[in-house]
């Protein structure tokens, strides 16, 4: 048996005391003693008040400090959580605080008080002081009184008493669940609060009914230990015992200590030991943690707190490849294990009473949820239920995994909830098993005089036990009460055997004992009883497991050894303290989980442990010392598939085929069976022991003879079927063979696949070249963003390639519209080149190739979009998509529509000209567009008059004639408004007065009001009054209200009673006169009429300017085109 020290990890490993030294340098009893875990040293005091500071040094320990106040003696002493500061109480009511390295920080007499303990808080700004009278008070860290605790656990307690503990747990390794009591004090009385903080107005209350003389937390604050004595109530006297507690006060365990006085009581560093002062002994006791863990398909599943989250930390660890996952899960009850799965029970939050069980895999990975009203304290899980029950009902919920889903297809699973697949009993309840148990959760409240203490199931049984003994048997999955059984214990833990015949009981002080579900016997009153207790028991057991493959055989811990039973026979025991995970094929797995949560972050290969049991051992022995005949016999007499496996195995690394056959045929393996017979038809001995080097997994070897007998074919087909590609390549490049090119294209591309599923894409890109592989190679290229290699491949592959539509979506995807279309115009997709247009907004782009390929829906697209655009109040994305698209004109008729609007508003002039100039620019572009493109129809066949005709006609059938005829007319109307004013402010009357009289023609674009008020001051600045009172004649006209017209009346009155209506100039035909074809043209610059022959004319806006003007101007003044 492996019996190497590796192997005797944690508890069972020999038990020595590390160290031995007796320590001298009190005369009196010691009285208090406390350890400063942080800096490793031991604090000691006595009765004469002294206290001494230890430290071990090169392996001894010395005094390093010392200290008497010789006043009173010390009563108790703590250190805070970091071990920086430590405080000292004295009977007499003298507080000291120090520091580590021994300096006093301060100290305090609190008068007329007897103190007796002491706690720090763990973010050490309160101290908490035990009074001889059983009060508590509060202080600050700088000894300031705050305030008096309320003990709520004393409420109806009459005479004296004292406190028998305060702890304080610090929580340096997290909390069990968030805001979780940490605060124990206790009384000798038995009473006994856990409190969430030093205000806490609704602490955990216990009555232990014992007499308590200390209590202490455990490492990581999830069990309380008190320790004191019990009145035995039929017999006159008292007995020693530990009582474990979890923060909220529910009771795990009770442990009897014998002795006559038990005094103290200390937990271990690692919470494994408990350490018992009684008499003048020390008793040290085993503490088996009931971890959250499970086992299923090669992988751990354990769950443990740390300091910086409030979440447990799930870590799924897969055994075989160590990996592992981790999942955070909020207030975690329990984690069940069965097959491939995994449930992990939950509280669903704070503020619901709801609870969820979550079904996972074996990776962590959440495959389905189910939320239910009952707390659920127990969870057993089989191949198709998961059943979780409180104290009083059970819920059962047939599972389903969907295999091979997508994840869309699971949702849709999720959402069907089935009636019947979840159903609810409550223990009082009698199922007859034809459709009972409606999800009714209110049925769970109802209360029941005997709760439910443990479950267990199997395929087709599923067991209850009561506190009283009664265990419940239903059947399943129908659920039909079929049995009940009674027991004379109080069950803790409970297992079927693999047929379900045996249930094996393990009571809540550890004896374990079993069941026989099926047998019957007649009992002495003549009935006939279903069900026999068998005569077996063990005591100090804390787990056990059935073989999953034979009824009778099973594996149980007992204090520090494991022990294997065959028909309740024991096999010698193991030493080792781990807890079994699977047995199956006479194999014990096991998984030190002591030593697994010292460091749970790294877990290690070596804490997980086989055995194997002794009838595979002994099968072994005999094959390796006597021969495989005699092997052969004693397998035959103790039959197991494992041990033919085993037989199987020997023989054939001799080469002994019949009787490899044979084992084979016995354990049932079809695969090794064909394996022989495969073997039987090679020639020749090295083939053959090459291929039992393979069927054994020692690759290299069988390669090596391979090679060896110059068939470097087979060793590459060997290599190919492991996947090692790398090695394939090495072969093939060593030697030159017919079918190699085909394989090395092969090896390249199986790399490249390598290389591309670890994201290391630049690797994987070289290979692919190599292997020629054209579609791996472009997800490369895109995945390393190297759009110019994309692009030379796209160029590369030859028309109407399946891969061509692929890459030009990635350039759609990165919005490369020119090489997206050139791949799609490749491989004849039109259509999915002018979408790729319109998605990218490359509007020009696609009208064009629409045009080019006859497609008729360009237009309607084009419309919809921009309809969709006008809708979203985006006019001027609309005009953009009109203007790429070459719609100049449907462009120009939104911004003339936006200039309207604009000038409806009374914005500021200069922004509506821009808005019109703009609108009038479109036009012209329009012009020119509609030129071009008769001049492309009509090329070669007619003359340029002829196309400019043709054009023409075309505009003339398209067009709104207002917006084409005139497109600058609104433009013109808001720049004569602006020159006109600019012109007055600059003190240029006269030709201010000539452009604001152009205004006359454009009412129906600038305001008349504005109009006829602009010249009617231009006339008064000007000094004619004749043209003034004509504008307010009319503006008296144009008045909206009484009240206007009474103003401008009043006006005029004030300004022609002193100057006459009269014009100092010629009348206006004269100012204006007309050329020989009616009007004569107006300068865009100065506003006056242009008489001579040769004036400036902008081939844009078609306006002129006088020679004399047009010397200042870089731009036109209308339209603002540079002037060559």
């Amino acid at each position: 048996m492996q019996t190497d020290d590796a192997k005797l990890k944690g508890l069972a490993a020999p038990s020595n005391l590390s160290m031995n030294q007796t320590l001298e340098g009190h005369s009196g009893s010691v009285q208090v003693v406390t350890w400063n875990e942080h800096f490793q040293k031991l604090t000691t005091s006595d009765q004469n008040g002294l206290i001494i500071v230890w430290m071990l040094y090169k392996g001894s320990w010395y005094e390093e400090m010392i200290n008497n106040r010789n006043k009173s003696v010390v009563r108790s002493m703590s250190w805070n959580a970091d071990g920086q500061k430590i405080c000292i109480v004295y009977e007499d009511g003298a507080v000291i605080v120090g520091s580590v390295d021994g300096n006093r920080i301060w100290g305090k007499e609190l008068k007329g008080i007897q103190l007796c303990h002491v706690a720090w808080s763990p973010d050490s700004k309160i101290l908490l002081f035990g009074m001889a009278n059983g009060e508590i008070h509060l202080y600050d860290n700088q000894g300031s009184f705050i305030v008096k605790m309320v003990l709520s656990c004393l409420v109806n307690v009459t005479g004296p008493l004292s406190i028998a503990g305060m702890h304080w747990y610090p929580g340096s390794k997290g909390y069990v669940e968030p805001d979780c009591p940490c605060l124990a004090i206790c009384f000798d009385n038995g009473r006994c609060q856990i409190m969430r903080h030093e205000n806490d107005e609704n602490p955990v209350l216990i009555d232990t009914g014992m007499s308590v003389v200390s209590i202490q937390w455990n490492h990581c604050g999830s069990v309380l230990a008190v320790a004191g004595c019990q009145r035995i109530t039929n017999q006159d006297k008292d007995i020693n015992i530990v009582q474990f507690y979890t923060p909220f006060g529910e009771h795990l365990r009770t442990l009897k200590v014998p002795g006559k006085q038990m005094s103290a009581v200390s937990w271990e560093g690692g919470g494994l030991r408990i350490g018992l002062a009684v008499d003048s002994f020390i008793y040290f006791a085993n503490i088996r943690p009931d971890y959250k863990w499970g086992y299923c398909s090669n992988t751990v599943v354990y769950a443990y707190t740390r300091p910086d989250r409030p979440e447990y930390c799930v870590v799924f660890w897969d055994t075989k490849n160590n990996e592992k996952f981790v999942k955070y899960v909020k207030s975690l009850i329990s984690v069940t294990t069965c097959g491939d799965f995994c449930i992990l029970a939950t509280k669903a939050d704070e503020n619901h009473l709801q609870y969820v069980l979550v079904l996972c895999n074996s990776i962590g990975t959440p495959l389905d949820s189910k939320y239910i009203d009952i707390v659920p304290m127990f969870v057993t899980m089989t191949k198709t239920h998961v059943i979780a029950a409180s104290k009083e009902a059970f819920y059962v919920w047939q599972y389903r995994v969907a295999k091979k889903l997508t994840a869309l297809e699971i949702n849709q699973l999720l959402r069907t909830r089935k009636e019947g697949r979840e159903r609810m009993f409550h223990i009082d309840d009698v199922p007859s098993g034809t459709g009972e148990g409606l999800m009714d959760f209110s049925r769970a409240l109802v209360p029941t005089r005997d709760l439910i203490c443990s479950i267990t199931a199997s395929d087709r049984v599923f067991i209850v036990a009561r506190e009283s003994g009664t265990v419940h048997r239903y059947s399943l999955p129908n659920m039909g009460l079929v049995q009940k059984y009674s027991m004379s214990c109080r069950a803790y833990q409970m297992c079927l055997n693999c047929n379900s015949s045996r249930l094996a009981i393990i009571d809540i002080s550890g004896v374990l004992t079993f069941l026989d579900l099926e047998a019957r016997y007649t009992d002495n009153a003549g009935q006939q009883i279903i069900g026999e207790h068998l005569n077996f028991e063990r005591k100090d057991v804390w787990d056990m497991k059935w073989a999953n493959d034979n009824p009778d055989l099973f594996a149980m811990m007992e204090k520090t050894r494991m022990y294997v039973f065959r028909n309740l026979d024991p096999e010698e025991p193991i030493q080792t303290s781990g807890y079994i995970c699977n047995f199956e094929d006479l194999e014990i797995k096991s998984v030190l989980l002591d030593e697994l949560l010292k460091d749970p972050e790294h877990p290690n290969k070596d804490y997980i442990i086989n055995f194997e049991i002794r009838s595979l051992r002994d099968s072994r022995a005999l094959i390796e010392k006597v021969g495989i005949e005699d092997a052969s016999q004693f397998i035959e007499d103790n039959p197991h598939p494992r041990l033919w496996r085993l037989l199987a195995e020997a023989a054939l690394q001799k080469l002994d085929l019949p009787t490899t056959e044979q084992a084979f045929v016995r354990c049932k393996d079809y695969q090794g069976i064909e394996f022989v017979k495969r073997l039987g038809n090679l020639q020749s001995e090295p083939m053959k022991q090459a291929e039992v080097s393979a069927y054994f997994g020692r690759f290299e070897e069988a390669e090596r003879m391979y090679l060896d007998m110059d068939r470097r074919d087979l060793a590459i087909s060997l290599r190919i079927k492991l996947g090692d590609w790398f090695r394939v390549l090495q072969l093939l490049r060593t030697g030159s063979g017919d079918s190699d090119d085909a394989l090395l294209e092969q090896a390249y591309n199986a790399i490249g696949d390598y290389f591309a599923d670890r994201q290391k894409w630049v690797n994987a890109v070289q290979y692919y070249v190599q292997g020629r592989n054209q579609e791996r190679l472009a997800e490369c290229y895109y995945m390393l963003e190297d759009y110019d290699g994309l692009e030379i491949l796209a160029n590369s592959l030859p028309e109407n390639n399946k891969l061509l539509p692929d890459i030009a979506r990635m350039f759609v995807t990165v919005g490369m519209c020119e090489q997206a279309v050139a791949a799609f115009l490749k491989c004849n997709m039109p259509k999915a080149a002018v979408d790729a247009c319109m998605h990218l907004n490359q509007w020009n782009k696609a009208v064009e190739l629409a045009k080019n390929h006859n497609m008729k829906e360009i237009g309607s697209l084009l419309a919809k979009y921009a309809s969709h655009l006008l809708e979203k109040n985006k006019t001027l994305d609309a005009i953009e998509l009109y203007r790429k698209a070459n719609h100049f004109l449907e462009a120009a008729k939104l911004l003339f529509q936006i200039a309207d609007e604009e000038a409806k508003k009374r914005t500021k002039p200069l922004r509506v000209k821009k808005l019109y100039v703009l609108a009038a620019l479109l036009v012209e572009q329009y012009h020119t567009h509609v030129k071009n493109t008769q001049k492309g129809k009509l090329q070669g066949k007619q003359t340029e008059a002829t196309s400019a005709i043709a054009g023409l006609l075309e505009e003339d059938s398209l067009s709104d004639n207002r917006i084409v005829d005139n497109p600058w007319r609104g433009a013109e109307a808001y720049h004569f408004f602006l020159l006109a004013q600019r012109q007055l402010y600059e003190g240029y009357v006269d030709a201010a007065m000539r452009t604001a009289l152009h205004l006359r023609d454009y009412e129906d674009i600038i305001p008349a009001v504005e109009i006829y008020s602009l010249v009617a001051l231009c006339g008064c600045a000007n000094r004619d009054f004749g043209t003034s009172s004509k504008a307010f004649i009319k503006l008296e006209s144009l008045a909206l209200s009484p009240e206007q017209r009474q103003q401008y009346e009043d006006l005029a009155l004030e300004i022609f009673t002193k100057h006459s209506p009269k014009d100092s100039r010629k009348a206006d035909g004269e100012v204006f006169p007309e050329g020989g074809e009616g009007k004569l043209p107006t300068c865009i610059a100065s506003g006056r009429p242009i008489t001579d022959y040769q004036f400036w004319m902008c081939s844009v806006c078609k306006h002129g300017v006088q020679d004399r003007e047009i010397a200042v101007y870089s731009f036109c003044p209308l339209c603002h085109s540079s002037i060559s």
